[in-house]
C-alpha cells in the first residue's frame, strides 16, 4: 500500500476513536441522567403514594380560596 493510503486509513481510525470516545461519554451522561430520573419518580411514587393514603384515612385538607376571592 502506498504511505498516502496508509496515512488516511490511519487518520480515519483515530477520528473513529476520538468518535467513538465521546459517543461513550454521551451514553454515560444519559445513563447516570436516566438514574437520576428513575430515583426521583421513584420518591415522587413513594410521596403521592403517602399522600393517598392520608386522604383516605379521612385525614381532611385545610379547604384554600381560589386566588380570585
Amino acid at each position: 500500500m502506498s504511505e498516502m493510503r496508509i496515512e488516511r486509513i490511519e487518520e480515519r481510525v483515530a477520528w473513529l476513536e476520538h468518535h467513538v470516545g465521546q459517543q461513550d461519554r454521551a451514553m454515560l451522561e444519559m445513563a447516570e441522567r436516566l438514574d437520576r430520573i428513575v430515583r426521583e419518580l421513584s420518591r415522587l411514587r413513594e410521596r403521592s403514594t403517602a399522600t393517598g393514603a392520608t386522604m383516605e384515612a379521612g385525614a381532611a385538607l385545610p379547604e384554600e380560596r381560589p386566588p380570585h376571592y
